[in-house]
């Protein structure tokens, strides 16, 4: 028995490790999504509750597993540089579009904070948490870098971003829709300014022209953010 550990601690140690169960949990949550297609059977929803899951029954150390981690978050960068290709193929349409575009994505940028700081004050939560909160709804290394400067978690903004974005994953097409928005570039917007990254990938599902504007929309609800929520955080301190 000694030895099976061993030789588990040893295989868990392997930087491959964390790439095979984030892989095979992936196409295994897919393949649950395909056969019971539900918000609720979502493929990144499912995936990680699988991972943390085994992760605490099998006893394998979480910084072990990020070892393999780490190198799926290297592709991140070139996913996010694929994004501007379809956003290239709509060049034109965003060009006639851009200063409603540009008021769009502002208003959805602080309607995301003041929301999140007033229901964190409501519900009673410190000064820390609200901070923590402001920057959840864009993409997280430019999410950290806001907490940490306004005196927020980075590490529990983090956390933030990632229910944010699985929850606009989730249900945000359908919720648009139930609501009678039908526009593909209303919708490209709303998720790429409330859901970032996960969003945008659910946006691309939907089509080229909404992902196209769901990359958009990360890249301006960023820079929104990163301006406006010291603003934000100071009119907080005064009140």
């Amino acid at each position: 028995m000694a030895d099976l550990t061993a030789v588990l601690v040893e295989i868990a140690n392997l930087r491959t490790f964390g790439v095979a169960i984030t892989l095979g949990a992936f196409f295994l949550a897919r393949r649950v999504h395909e056969l019971y297609p539900s918000p609720l059977t979502h493929p990144l929803l499912i995936s990680s509750i699988g991972i943390m899951v085994l992760l605490e029954l099998s006893g394998v150390d979480y910084a072990a597993y990020n070892q393999g981690g780490r190198l799926i978050s290297l592709f991140l960068g070139p996913a996010t540089v694929a994004l501007g290709v379809p956003l290239y193929r709509q060049t034109r349409e965003i060009g006639r579009h851009r200063c409603l575009i540009l008021v769009s994505v502002a208003a959805g940028a602080i309607s995301a904070m003041l929301m999140a700081a007033s229901i964190v004050k409501l519900l009673g939560g410190d000064s820390g948490l609200v901070f923590s909160m402001l920057p959840k709804s864009v993409t997280t290394p430019i999410a950290m870098e806001i907490s940490r400067i306004i005196g927020g978690v980075p590490a529990l903004t983090s956390v933030f971003v990632v229910i944010s974005g699985l929850l606009g994953a989730m249900f945000g097409p359908e919720l648009l829709r139930a609501f009678g928005v039908r526009d593909p570039k209303a919708i490209g917007l709303a998720l790429g300014t409330a859901a970032h990254g996960i969003g945008t990938g659910r946006a691309l599902q939907e089509g080229e022209r909404v992902g196209a504007y769901s990359g958009l929309a990360i890249g301006l609800a960023g820079l929104f953010t990163a301006v406006l929520a010291p603003i934000v955080a100071a009119l907080i301190r005064k009140f």
